[in-house]
């Protein structure tokens, strides 16, 4: 799998940092809203934006209201087709074996994240779901964009809450 330490050009890179950006934003605001802040962007193969979504698990008492999962659903919604095969999807966070699941099953062409989750990552940290056996479609995978920062949102966000309990 790629990842972002691999080569790439500047006007590539600057595209991810782009759109991982717009991810970051609504990350923070499911943040603001008590959610885990995890933000992610689904992009179609001309650049344009097709959906977002942020988490929103606490809000809709739903437990696959993973940011990942609302874009994907909305994407699809939007494109009349759950293959998304020719879109990118950029998520804060690595994603869980869920949502990596989902991604694998609408078709993803390439997944760009930020950063690693050690406890629930299932596209390469704890599990690799896209390459498993049990995956039917090959997912290009980018990680680390704008790493820092998506780990400090989420560290953050995790020290304040411990500190109010």
């Amino acid at each position: 799998m790629p990842h972002a330490l691999c080569p790439m050009p500047m006007s590539e890179y600057l595209i991810h940092q782009k759109w991982m950006s717009r991810a970051v934003e609504l990350a923070q605001a499911a943040g603001d809203a008590g959610e885990v802040p995890v933000g992610a962007v689904i992009i179609d193969s001309s650049g344009n934006l097709v959906a977002e979504g942020e988490n929103r698990k606490e809000r809709d008492k739903d437990p696959t209201a993973h940011a990942e999962i609302l874009a994907l659903r909305a994407a699809a919604q939007i494109l009349q087709t759950w293959r998304l095969h020719e879109c990118t999807l950029y998520v804060t966070l690595e994603p869980c074996p869920m949502c990596a699941g989902a991604i694998v099953q609408a078709r993803i062409k390439l997944l760009v994240y930020g950063v690693d989750d050690t406890k629930t990552g299932a596209i390469r940290t704890v599990a690799n779901i896209p390459d498993s056996a049990a995956s039917n479609h090959r997912l290009n995978v980018i990680g680390g964009i704008l790493e820092s920062v998506c780990r400090q949102q989420l560290q953050a966000w995790f020290a304040t809450r411990r500190k109010r309990k």
